[in-house]
């Protein structure tokens, strides 16, 4: 992906800076497995975030099989520290929706406080919204299950991109701390991948 990518400014730092931990004996090209992305062990993190974030208790990160330096690197001293995550605020919060809302207000571009959330019909499913600002997640639609995404959401975007991979960490944090299972809802049902190919064709031609 260094060499060719549409991300190359991404990409190649993290060649370099593989080769820097295989040079320090953190990694081992023959052996080491990870995502496509390059994505290396537990919390999946990137080479050059291993570099400058990885913690260990033994003199070597080992992201793929000690669960204490994963911890450490991605959620701890690490990772999430460094980019502005604030210990003892909550992440994610799921809640149930009135009858009808502002709904172009909704989504990861919109906040507000919390409490401005509950004054327009919102309500926690459990324990009482944070004395913080929130943006309403809906992420399949207004039919399906809703969350307050307060500032340490956001946070996990420096983890990883990709809303799916940042929503179930968080969604699956939260069950890890006891909360029950989300309601899901009556979603609209989801585009076959047929179309989403489709659709995707079509956006590609509308962009030429």
């Amino acid at each position: 992906m260094a060499h060719d990518c549409h991300r190359p400014e991404l990409f190649q730092p993290q060649l370099l800076a593989a080769a820097t931990l295989w040079q320090k004996g953190e990694f081992d090209p023959a052996t080491t497995t990870g995502a496509w992305a390059g994505e290396i062990g537990m919390v999946q993190m990137l080479p050059a975030d291993i570099l400058a974030r990885g913690i260990d208790g033994d003199g070597k990160v080992t992201l793929k099989t000690s669960v204490a330096d994963a911890v450490l690197s991605g959620a701890g001293a690490g990772l999430l520290r460094d980019f502005g995550w604030q210990a003892g605020q909550p992440w994610l919060q799921e809640v149930t929706l009135p009858p009808d809302l502002p709904w172009a207000e909704t989504g990861l571009r919109s906040t507000r406080p919390a409490s401005e959330w509950v004054a327009l019909g919102l309500a926690p499913r459990t324990g009482t919204v944070a004395d913080l600002s929130a943006s309403l997640l809906l992420p399949e639609g207004r039919k399906g299950p809703a969350f307050l995404a307060y500032p340490n959401y956001s946070v996990l975007f420096h983890w990883n991109q990709s809303a799916v991979y940042v929503t179930t960490a968080a969604y699956f944090a939260n069950r890890l701390g006891g909360d029950p299972v989300f309601i899901p809802g009556t979603p609209d049902p989801q585009l076959s991948l047929d179309e989403m190919k489709c659709l995707q064709k079509k956006t590609a031609i509308a962009r030429l």
